[in-house]
């Protein structure tokens, strides 16, 4: 048993070791900067570095625009995870009962934008929804209806982005959910349509019970992702109009590389931490009591 159990941590040691160098220490140092004033002076003189405990935490939920970020955060991820992933299992559902021929070129096609350069798409889509010569002001315009000023008007921004990084992510989840339809047996849709279950019953009690583990995963991961909201307001929109689109990473970049305030960046980045380890635990807990594990 020995030898064995020896063997396992030869195995996994350098895994371990390099999550050690590359996560946890890392992690350790950066709450440890979090617990800090360090800032420009700091980076002068590490000696101007003080320790100021949970101050930064504190600084933190008295700063208006952190709740505003974190607002902006929360509205993107409410709306944009079940957009995301309702488009993502709706594409793998027409890709499995498709065409056996053309469903390699459409997978392809669909999944092309998650393999794309996030900047220079975004950079496109602030063209396409520019206010006079955006091609979707265009196609509205020829439909009569009038121009929408989408990255300019605070109640447009977000939907805006929302649609964007959509657009960019859902074919990623499609790929893991189209493999998980596939091993789905047959026999089993033909007993639910021998039991005289239509279309939506079958869904209902095969296909969503079947993809339990497969959604579970989609859902994590995607929220992970758009918890992390900052390169699509950073390119298209830089945080605006009025602050509409500032997210929490966004709001500790400019705290961190535009400021300096490299402690108080670090405490924002352990309370978006927290709050990600909040949700994925409430998420898993829920899909635990559903069956979905």
């Amino acid at each position: 048993m020995r030898r064995r159990s020896l063997a396992g941590w030869i195995f996994v040691g350098p895994a371990l070791i390099m999550l050690g160098l590359f996560f946890l220490v890392p992690v350790l140092l950066a709450f440890a900067l979090s617990l800090t004033n360090f800032d420009l002076y700091s980076l002068a003189d590490y000696r101007n570095t003080q320790f100021v405990g949970f101050a930064n935490y504190a600084e933190l939920v008295r700063t208006p625009l952190f709740w505003k970020a974190l607002g902006n955060t929360f509205y993107f991820v409410i709306v944009g995870v079940p957009l995301s992933i309702g488009l993502s299992l709706g594409a793998a559902m027409l890709l499995n009962g498709g065409v056996s021929r053309l469903t390699g070129l459409f997978r392809t096609a669909l999944f092309a934008p998650v393999v794309t350069t996030l900047v220079a798409v975004a950079v496109i889509w602030r063209y396409l929804l520019h206010t006079r010569y955006g091609m979707i002001n265009y196609g509205l315009e020829s439909a009569g209806v009038p121009p929408v000023d989408w990255l300019g008007d605070p109640r447009s921004s977000m939907p805006a982005i929302i649609l964007f990084a959509v657009w960019k992510n859902f074919g990623y989840n499609m790929v893991i959910l189209l493999a998980g339809l596939q091993t789905i047996p047959n026999d089993l849709y033909e007993a639910a349509r021998i039991d005289g279950a239509n279309g939506w019953q079958r869904f209902r009690h095969v296909t969503l019970p079947a993809l339990g583990p497969m959604l579970l995963l989609v859902s994590i991961l995607t929220m992970a992702g758009y918890f992390q909201l900052f390169a699509e307001p950073y390119v298209m929109t830089q945080g605006g109009p009025v602050e509409s689109t500032v997210s929490v990473l966004y709001f500790m970049y400019d705290q961190g590389f535009k400021w300096w305030n490299l402690g108080f960046a670090s405490a924002v980045a352990f309370g978006l931490f927290l709050i990600m380890i909040v949700f994925t635990t409430l998420q898993y807990r829920f899909a635990r009591a559903r069956g979905m594990t």
